[in-house]
């Protein structure tokens, strides 16, 4: 999965992401709608090696976001199986995780447009979800911008958190492909 916007590209994670991957993991205010919270490099490179798994396996993933202008890493984004009980039933999840450095930038919007057009494209998609913690305000409005519809009753507890912990209620976001 290799995409193009005007500013970014989504590409597939190479070892020069890894140590600015770890370090947008580790900063606590990136993390604090994540569970867990921060990452260490270990685990930011246990992500990073399921995401190559994930993308040579399905032929779509989470993948490196890199700005086009400087070849600056700015995150890490795109679609993945969803990993909670509750949405087992849906194929496809868009997420995003971005530095702090680049927030109120537009990029998460840009980012959702190419990452829905690849659905519908190039995958055949008829929907795509978000979710997030009920709390998770900023990526909320994220997903509603992206023109993503919050489904009102289908709140649940994330089962990937500790019962109990703030961040297990979560919210499901969804959108349709298009119609011709």
């Amino acid at each position: 999965m290799r995409l193009r916007t005007d500013r970014l590209l989504l590409r597939p994670w190479e070892d020069r992401d890894r140590a600015p991957f770890a370090a947008i993991n580790a900063d606590p205010e990136v993390r604090r709608f994540y569970y867990p919270a921060v990452l260490d490099r270990a685990e930011t490179d246990d992500l990073i090696d399921q995401a190559i798994s994930d993308l040579a396996r399905d032929g779509f993933g989470f993948v490196a976001v890199e700005r086009r202008a400087d070849g600056v890493l700015i995150g890490g984004a795109g679609l993945s199986r969803p990993e909670p009980a509750a949405l087992q039933a849906w194929p496809l999840e868009i997420g995003w995780i971005l530095d702090r450095a680049v927030w109120g930038q537009g990029y998460a919007g840009e980012i959702s447009k190419a990452v829905f057009d690849h659905a519908w494209t190039a995958l055949g998609a008829t929907a795509v979800i978000g979710y997030t913690s009920a709390v998770n305000t900023p990526s909320r409005r994220a997903m509603v911008k992206s023109g993503m519809t919050e489904i009102a009753d289908a709140a649940f507890e994330d089962d990937t958190v500790p019962v109990g912990h703030p961040l297990r209620p979560h919210v499901l976001y969804r959108i349709d492909r298009p119609a011709d």
